[in-house]
């Protein structure tokens, strides 16, 4: 091999040389939304460790506790945590505070694979509920009130409910009738709010977590505020969580070198929201407006605009983050993706089975929509022109009927002796691993839940379509992995 290559670097290098549309993760689109005090400096020399005058992250008593009690103010907190590891940490660190082993938690089935891992490290017990689902758009929406009480209703000694607001869709829940209904119960309300950090700046958009009566949230400040990629938050937003608990569930969860770049972003980034944080809004708005109105008048594309709201468990809809499809042109969203690249070189963050979805945030440019205009009229155009009949696109129905029976918590399933066994022979085993299509990352089957014919169905027609999977250990899934059956 030759030592004298650095391949990452390397694709870093021609990746940026190409000049992309970028309408990818993270928020800040190369420099050009990174705050000032970041976006001109020599990065290297914030790359640093506990040095004197810097403070700890662990034990943050000053200039680190400063910034935090800053964020905190900024996003509406009563106490605010850096976050180096994610927000996966972060989740971790919920599920950590508030749910001990044996304690139930309620969970939709959309929520990220770090609940999961809090559910392993904690021993707590999830009930799992699902979201609402669109067969128009084909994709998974929001938890309903009335699913949440109907799960205390059943379950009256859960602790906690965990959800997912904004999903990656842009989707949101109404946490607000959500929080009034887990507080009746004497029950906190934990958020995921990974995609929704920018949510609080202005009366355009949905309501943030913290602004509609949750307990705790985790927010990445990476995807759509302006902080480096791995840099986030967690807040309390009330006093149903004990600030200590949460710190030192913290510490088992961070690196114990926390990097002081990614802490200098989430401050950089934080300063940047709070100064300018409402015409950054107002600017990511305009936007998606113009890339809405005009993606509409190209024939063979739909975009998602509010019309699920009220519907689908969809409370309000983040107009930032821009959903289209091309089905009615036989195309399927992976493709589009494909080709929106190949052709155009136009970068979206996501495809599923049938939609592409963009971020958009106030660092593109008038310029970046105008490609992703421009490609999707070309492709729409070339597929237009070729087809002599219209070729409709297979729809399908990635629904569950029910949900797999749980025989073991997370936990006891992870610890458990595990033995590998030919797909085809998986009917009525125990799961010992997490089979998850992503997108949409709705697990089909969970550690310790029941392999019934159904769910193995939905994996066959998954893999069919060449999805990808999280949580197997054999990609191919030819394998599984099982617990051992006691003799």
């Amino acid at each position: 091999m030759d030592q004298n290559r650095m391949p990452l670097v390397e694709a870093l290098q021609q990746f940026r040389e190409e000049k992309p549309a970028y309408f990818r993760i993270p928020g800040h689109r190369f420099e050009r939304g990174l705050d000032e005090a970041l976006s001109g400096a020599t990065l290297a020399s914030y790359d640093l460790s506990e040095a004197e005058g810097l403070d700890d992250l662990h034990h943050a008593e000053g200039v680190i506790a400063e910034a935090q009690k800053l964020a905190a103010e900024t996003w509406k907190a009563k106490k605010t945590f850096f976050l180096v590891n994610g927000t996966t940490c972060g989740n971790e660190a919920m599920v950590l505070s508030t749910v001990k082993e044996g304690e139930k938690i309620i969970v939709p089935r959309n929520v990220h694979k770090s609940v999961l891992m809090g559910l392993i490290l904690s021993g707590a017990t999830p009930v799992y509920v699902m979201p609402e689902y669109s067969t128009k758009w084909q994709m998974w929406g929001g938890v309903t009130p009335e699913t949440i009480e109907k799960a205390f209703m059943e379950t009256p000694d859960a602790k906690a409910v965990l959800l997912v607001s904004p999903t990656y869709y842009g989707l949101c829940s109404n946490l607000r009738a959500i929080a009034e209904i887990c507080h009746r119960h004497d029950a906190v309300l934990l958020v995921d709010e990974a995609h929704g950090s920018h949510l609080y700046f202005s009366e355009k958009l949905p309501s943030g977590a913290l602004e509609s009566g949750a307990d705790a949230c985790a927010q990445s400040i990476h995807k759509t505020a302006g902080s480096f990629t791995q840099s986030s938050l967690l807040s309390i937003g009330s006093e149903r969580l004990d600030a200590s608990r949460v710190a030192a569930n913290l510490q088992m969860v961070q690196s114990t070198s926390p990097s002081y770049l990614l802490m200098a972003s989430l401050d950089a980034a934080r300063r940047g929201m709070a100064l300018h944080g409402k015409e950054r809004m107002e600017c990511a708005i305009a936007l998606s407006r113009t890339a809405r109105q005009e993606i509409g008048r190209i024939e063979g594309i739909e975009v998602l605009g509010n019309e699920l709201e009220g519907m689908c468990g969809v409370w309000k809809i983040d107009p930032t983050r821009l959903v289209f499809s091309a089905r009615k042109l036989g195309i399927s969203g992976y493709d589009l993706q494909v080709r929106l690249y190949e052709e155009y070189r136009v970068s979206t963050e996501l495809a599923d089975e049938e939609n592409v979805v963009c971020v958009i945030t106030w660092a593109n440019s008038k310029e970046d929509i105008t490609r992703l205009i421009h490609a999707l009229a070309g492709i729409a155009a070339a597929e237009n022109k070729k087809k002599t009949g219209q070729t409709k696109f297979e729809e399908k129905q990635w629904l569950f009927r029910s949900l797999p029976g749980m025989a073991k918590t997370p936990r006891e399933a992870y610890f458990a002796e595990k033995e590998a066994i030919p797909f085809a022979k998986a009917e009525g085993r125990i799961a010992a691993e997490m089979v998850a299509p992503y997108p949409p990352g709705i697990p089909l089957i969970c550690p310790g839940e029941q392999y019934r014919k159904e769910v193995l169905e939905l994996i066959r027609q998954y893999l069919a379509d060449g999805c990808e999977f999280h949580g197997p250990t054999d990609a191919s899934l030819e394998t599984l992995y099982v617990l051992k059956e006691e003799k």
